[in-house]
């Protein structure tokens, strides 16, 4: 679908979870992507550390350090606050208001359902994960995606069931609660405010998606009120719900924007990850991080120098996939099949591909540990922002439900 900026179509949200300074899986799965996506729509990136407690509740100790360690590297990797707004769920109290609200009209099957719920029960087996908070944590997930109006939402293949259940809350809360009174005539005045050229393909579009069921004229006529600029939020959404045939959306419907999995090795050739122990971290000390890649097993076949080896069995050369020049990977294969390189001369390359990613994002690092405040101040002001865009929402769903009378 496509998206003008400013309409909450264009609105990406993404979360983290704190588990501390982040490393190279991080920023080759999340960081880069986010600094794209900053580029081209409106980003909202928070701190989830309420979801860290569906799983980790017994262990708080150190999660405000993991929180400041991560959003100091967010900042170094090169996500911007001037282009997005950066923030910690827990400092959104709207957060937690609207999951309230959406807990009252969520059928528990629907959560039972979620793929993770049970992936992650079989998964953690050590952990008791039979509390409330970890059956809800898809629908607090649905809750930070619609107090934001998010458009998108940038997930892996793996993610995708949960902004599908996002979808069908916000479905289904808009057919209890989107039924304002007068809903018809107001949609009918709100189409005279598009100007008589539009309010014309308006009319065209939204019978013949009621008519013939096109889904084409559906996206004409979304497209249309993305663009239209003279008529308030309200309007457009009645307009997107009477397009539809029922009734206002006040929540309107995020997509999955499908993101390609992280094509980042470990030390080890498993998936980088801190409970495999075989990461490098953004802000590793560098003759550490050279120690650590000198030191990486390589094929099992080549026991001495003068051995061949074959690249496919090296954790080394999938590291080459993500650092070397097709002109790098052609010298090392040809090298490492003729025995004409050793491992280490094999390794060099790596190292040094490493070594000048993380230069620039340590650099900034600095800058950053050594101000906290900056870092404070930064967060402060990203959670200012996203509670007022969450509080506009609030009062939206509060006056659908009926619950207006203070």
């Amino acid at each position: 679908m496509s998206s003008m900026p400013g309409s909450h179509n264009a609105r990406v949200l993404s979360g983290m979870r704190p588990t501390g300074a982040l490393h190279l899986g991080h920023y080759h799965g999340v960081l880069k992507n986010w600094i794209r996506l900053q580029n081209e729509y409106e980003c909202y990136f928070f701190v989830a550390d309420w979801h860290a407690l569906t799983t980790h509740y017994e262990e708080t100790a150190h999660i405000g350090d993991h929180v400041w360690d991560m959003v100091v590297d967010w900042l170094a990797a090169g996500v911007n606050p001037a282009m997005a707004r950066l923030f910690i769920q827990s400092r959104v109290p709207e957060h937690a208001e609207l999951h309230l609200l959406l807990s009252m009209i969520t059928p528990l099957s629907w959560l039972e359902r979620v793929p993770s719920y049970k992936d992650q029960q079989e998964k953690l087996k050590e952990r008791d994960l039979s509390t409330y908070g970890f059956l809800g944590y898809p629908l607090l997930q649905a809750a930070d995606i619609l107090i934001y109006k998010a458009g998108y939402v940038p997930v892996g293949e793996d993610q995708v069931a949960h902004v599908e259940l996002t979808r069908e809350v916000a479905r289904r809360f808009n057919h209890l609660y989107g039924r304002e009174p007068g809903f018809e005539e107001k949609a009918e005045e709100a189409i005279k405010k598009l100007g008589k050229k539009n309010a014309k393909v308006y009319r065209e579009q939204r019978r013949r998606y009621q008519e013939q069921g096109d889904h084409e004229a559906l996206e004409v006529g979304r497209a249309l009120l993305e663009s239209a600029q003279n008529i308030t939020l309200r309007d457009r959404e009645r307009l997107y719900g009477y397009l539809e045939g029922g009734s206002r959306i006040v929540l309107p419907e995020p997509e999955a924007l499908l993101t390609e999995a992280a094509k980042m090795p470990g030390l080890d050739g498993q998936k980088m990850s801190k409970s495999y122990h075989n990461t490098i971290a953004l802000r590793e000390d560098p003759e550490e991080v050279t120690r650590k890649l000198r030191t990486m097993p390589t094929d099992p076949a080549r026991v001495r120098r003068t051995d061949p080896g074959d690249p496919e069995k090296c954790p080394v050369w999938q590291l080459h996939q993500v650092y070397s020049s097709d002109e790098v990977k052609a010298e090392v294969r040809e090298g490492c099949t003729t025995a004409g390189i050793g491992c280490l001369d094999c390794k060099q390359h790596v190292i040094e591909g490493v070594l000048a990613e993380l230069a620039p994002i340590q650099e900034r690092a600095r800058q950053y540990v050594e101000e906290p405040q900056l870092v404070r101040n930064i967060i402060a002001e990203g959670c200012e922002q996203a509670r007022d865009t969450a509080r506009e929402t609030m009062e939206e769903v509060i006056q659908a439900m009926g619950l207006a009378y203070r």
